[in-house]
């Protein structure tokens, strides 16, 4: 994507500002606070908004903000007083002062490829995923070097080692891509210096997974991340980083059996200290359709303090696909109070109204939110409202929108060409083809059923489209509420045996229903917040 904004072209597949033949030296978090704001146009955004979209995972301060604007200004030789690019709101926050133009797209965009898990968005509520990806690696990487037993030999660690140790650690916990970098690259010093540092070879991993999953980096990455943690577990067989380490990189290949295991193995070897694998556990089971564990794991996290925003949201939707929608609302309403600045429950909330029938308030959360840090999911929900008034040409922009915000995720490629009437038939096969290529080899996300469903529907193949719902539901979706209200299944709803679908995906949740009767802390939870 190309802008024109004022005297500037500013392109996002390359990184680059020029003024003019000029190339502006803006890199790292300066390039990615500029790239933001110009996807937010006109609108006034808050240090909040800010930290959020731009430093999230890295806990910074208003400070950090005002700081890294500065520096900004600088590069762009920008005058605060009389500002022609970036302007300071008093009291509110930051606006551009013109609106940034959309010149160009970097050519037709290419078929995503799903060979490894991406930001999931097919209820809105799957945002959660990378939310609970990013506390995996800020959970992991927070830990100090001197912490650990680094040489696994209790060696003296040498100076240099340590000082490259602690540098690793604060640009992996930063969380920005550049930073990222920056840390696999002192990592691997570290390792250079001691081949066999335990320390070094977990940042190493998990911020190499972190390249995959948070910055769209290739499969090779978590692959060499499963390997650095495999290796320390080939000597240290009861080490739970190590085990959360190698779920984590399973995870960003969308292996899910694989992260399941690794994750619970890690949790049984430190049942305290791996609360982010407990969350991220409770995350993949409520994917596999396993409701009463995926509850159980959320409430014993939630127990323990773990990031509540996360814990709830997933609740949230634990309870609604159980059958308890009151409970649902009264978490979700909460967190959509006392969390303005979270992008993924924004985005929770009003899909959430919308699958209970109460369409009015839905749209009216959705104004609000729109205002609020955005995720793509909560695009893809515009889109499936715009689709509902019958505005095709309103849906695809909504879901092209979604693709702007994290290009070659999730379905929005494929809903854009479908609904804007620019679906080529090649580009559909070839996209099709790779999806169950990524099925077949072990990226068992429901997920990636669902596009196929809805590529085969729009390529005139209800048949197949009906099947491919049902392998979703084999693979453990159960979001029966979505396939009945979402436009999107529309023209599926009367083909023979989508009725059929949806009771079997209600006797499955009927049996999650029973076994979560069992949960230790269910009860007090629905009873929370009734009055």
């Amino acid at each position: 994507m190309r802008y024109d904004f004022v005297d500037l072209t500013i392109d996002l597949g390359t990184r680059q500002v020029l003024r003019g033949e000029q190339l502006l030296d803006i890199q790292g978090l300066s390039f990615d606070l500029l790239a933001w704001l110009l996807r937010q146009k006109q609108r006034v955004v808050t240090p909040t908004e800010l930290i959020e979209a731009v430093w999230a995972p890295a806990v910074v301060n208003d400070e950090t903000v005002t700081q890294r604007v500065k520096l900004l200004r600088q590069a762009l030789g920008d005058d605060s007083r009389q500002p022609r690019y970036l302007r300071t709101v008093r009291g509110r926050g930051y606006q551009l002062c013109a609106a940034a133009e959309v010149i160009a797209e970097t050519g037709e965009s290419p078929v995503p490829r799903p060979a490894h898990r991406r930001p999931r968005a097919w209820p809105a509520w799957l945002g959660a995923a990378v939310l609970v990806l990013a506390v995996i690696a800020w959970f992991a990487l927070r830990t100090p070097v001197e912490s650990v037993d680094s040489l696994g030999h209790g060696q003296a660690v040498p100076d240099e080692y340590s000082a490259l140790m602690e540098r690793a650690h604060h640009y992996a916990s930063i969380g920005q891509r550049d930073d990222t970098l920056r840390a696999i690259d002192l990592f691997r010093q570290a390792l250079a210096l001691q081949p066999t540092s335990t320390a070094a070879r977990l940042g190493l991993s998990f911020t190499s997974s972190a390249m995959m999953c948070a910055h769209n980096d290739g499969a090779t990455r978590a692959e060499e991340a499963e390997r650095l943690a495999s290796a320390v577990l080939a000597n240290e067989p009861d080490n739970a980083r190590a085990f959360a380490a190698r779920a984590y990189a399973a995870d960003c290949r969308g292996l899910i059996e694989a992260a399941m295991a690794d994750y619970a193995r890690a949790i049984a070897l430190d049942p305290v200290g791996r609360l982010d694998s407990l969350a991220s556990l409770a995350h993949l089971q409520a994917i596999r359709g396993e409701l009463a564990l995926a509850l159980a794991g959320n409430l014993r996290a939630r127990a323990s303090g773990h990031d509540l925003r996360l814990v709830d949201l997933q609740l949230s939707h634990n309870l609604e696909l159980l059958g308890y929608p009151a409970a649902a609302e009264r978490l979700l309403q909460r967190s959509y109070q006392l969390h303005p600045d979270s992008a993924f429950i924004a985005a929770a909330w009003p899909a959430f109204l919308f699958r209970q029938g109460r369409i009015e308030q839905a749209r009216a959360a959705l104004t609000q939110s729109v205002q609020r840090p955005q995720h793509p999911s909560l695009w893809l929900f515009a889109g499936e409202l715009a689709l509902l008034d019958g505005d095709r040409a309103a849906a695809a922009a909504a879901f092209a929108r979604a693709e702007s915000l994290k290009p070659g995720s999730g379905p929005a490629p494929s809903l854009r060409r479908i609904y804007a009437g620019s679906l080529d038939r090649d580009w559909a096969t070839q996209r099709l083809q790779q999806l169950h290529e990524a099925t077949a080899a072990g990226d068992r996300w429901p997920d990636n059923w669902l596009e196929i469903a809805q590529l085969q529907l729009a390529l005139g193949q209800p048949a197949e489209a009906l099947a491919a719902l049902d392998q979703a539901r084999q693979a453990g979706y159960r979001d029966r509420l979505a396939l009945t209200q979402s436009p999107l299944w529309q023209d599926l709803r009367q083909q023979p045996g989508y009725s059929e679908l949806l009771e079997r995906i209600a006797t499955a949740i009927a049996t999650e229903r029973e076994r979560a009767r069992e949960v230790p802390g269910l009860a007090e939870l629905l009873a929370e917040g009734v009055h």
